[in-house]
């Protein structure tokens, strides 16, 4: 017994160290995670290091662009930088507001849109435009192009035109076949359905008062004996009325206190009747005219874009210019320094004398040889020698003539001696 007692407290003593050493060491987990975690520290000082820092933080919100919508914006600007219509007829003195700049106009001047074109007194003005409708503006009357836009067998063809004041007189042309053509007063709106038309806009025609702020609307047959329709609304659209028998009118009345304008058939007068034919034979003759111009024009524009070569002219190297060669510098074709001076030729970098001219010999006295030129860096020759031959002149290419060789002066024969003269015999 004595010894199972001591054996079990020896083990009991064992077994209360060893928890003891136990505790005292970490556990395998928490040291790695304490590892992992200076690893990480140190993983994140490093990247931190090597990647730097934004110059500038990104925008909350960045700019987004459009680009359809500027190109849109730049083809708008580019279509209403075309020519939309040119001058057919012009007599007295027109002008063109364009740009808040007032520019006078000559036959044949481009048209643009919003131009406001008008006239002075006794003069008149016709414009045809790219689809050949055709305005004649009397004497002190004005409009504006406020749109036009025109395709040749498009479907949306469009126009619009403000008569301010005066009398202007009208045919339609392919705008009003295919698309929407309309003519604004300051009373009215109408709607052109392919036909001639005048119209009368006074001084003041939106104040209310008397006949003599009436608009009148007049419709006439085309040149072909057509007559077509104008349909007349006020300025919101509502509907007034509408023309749709030749030299038939309408008469617009500004509404007093806000109200509405009013319409009331139009009585033509004979005189007024007449003058208003001249008026449309004008308008047509300018439609004639004018449709030519504009074809030119275009045709014009079309061969000769702008920044090209002038038409009919290919594109051609420039040439370089020729330069003046300075004095004292010979020209191609003329003698080089140090050659002997041909028949009718002027040394150069010598002036004539003033009883030479060029292409002359020089007078010299009988028996007297010309002055030869010296050469250049040649060493005088002493008093008494023979002149050294004159050396050959060099042609232009850097050939050189071969050397002339003289024939050496004959030496005297050897004289024998006479024989004796022979005896006679006797």
């Amino acid at each position: 017994m004595t010894s199972h007692g001591l054996w079990l407290s020896l083990v009991g003593a064992l077994l209360l160290a060893v928890p003891a050493k136990v505790f005292a060491i970490p556990a395998p987990t928490d040291a790695q995670a304490a590892s992992s975690a200076v690893a990480a520290s140190i993983d994140i000082i490093r990247l931190a290091q090597a990647q730097p820092a934004p110059s500038t933080p990104p925008a909350a919100n960045p700019p987004t662009t459009n680009p359809p919508a500027a190109a849109t914006d730049a083809s708008a600007q580019a279509t209403s930088n075309e020519p939309i219509g040119n001058v057919a007829t012009l007599t007295g003195i027109a002008t063109v507001i364009r740009n808040k700049n007032s520019l006078p106009l000559h036959l044949r001047d481009d048209i643009f849109l919003n131009d406001q074109v008008q006239t002075s007194s006794n003069s008149s003005l016709g414009i045809t435009f790219n689809d050949a409708t055709t305005f004649n503006l009397s004497a002190n009357a004005k409009m504006t192009i406020d749109n036009y836009i025109y395709e040749d067998g498009g479907k949306q063809n469009a126009g619009l035109f403000d008569i301010g004041k005066g009398t202007v007189a009208f045919v339609a042309a392919a705008v009003a076949r295919t698309g929407d053509m309309m003519i604004t007063t300051p009373t009215s709106t109408l709607g052109i359905r392919g036909t001639t038309g005048l119209v009368e806009v006074p001084e003041g025609g939106a104040a209310a008062g008397g006949a003599t702020n009436n608009v009148n609307i007049k419709l006439y047959p085309d040149p072909d004996g057509h007559v077509g329709r104008i349909e007349v609304s006020d300025r919101s659209g509502q509907r007034l009325g509408a023309l749709s028998q030749g030299a038939s009118g309408l008469t617009v009345r500004p509404g007093v206190g806000g109200a509405r304008p009013t319409v009331q058939p139009l009585t033509i007068p004979p005189q007024q009747a007449a003058r208003d034919q001249g008026l449309v034979r004008q308008v047509h003759a300018a439609q004639t005219v004018g449709r030519q111009v504009v074809t030119e024009q275009r045709a014009a524009r079309r061969a000769n874009p702008p920044g090209a070569n002038p038409p009919n002219r290919p594109n051609q190297p420039a040439q370089p210019q020729r330069q003046n060669p300075a004095p004292g510098q010979n020209r191609p074709g003329q003698p080089q320094q140090g050659a002997p001076n041909r028949q009718g030729r002027q040394q150069p970098n010598q002036p004539a004398k003033p009883s030479e001219k060029p292409g002359e010999k020089a007078n010299t006295k009988p028996g007297t040889q010309p002055p030869t030129p010296e050469r250049q860096g040649a060493a005088p020759q002493p008093p008494g020698a023979s002149p050294a031959p004159p050396q050959p002149a060099i042609r232009q290419g850097g050939a050189r003539r071969p050397a002339v060789q003289r024939p050496a002066a004959p030496k005297p024969a050897p004289q024998r001696p006479k024989p004796p003269p022979k005896q006679k015999k006797r």
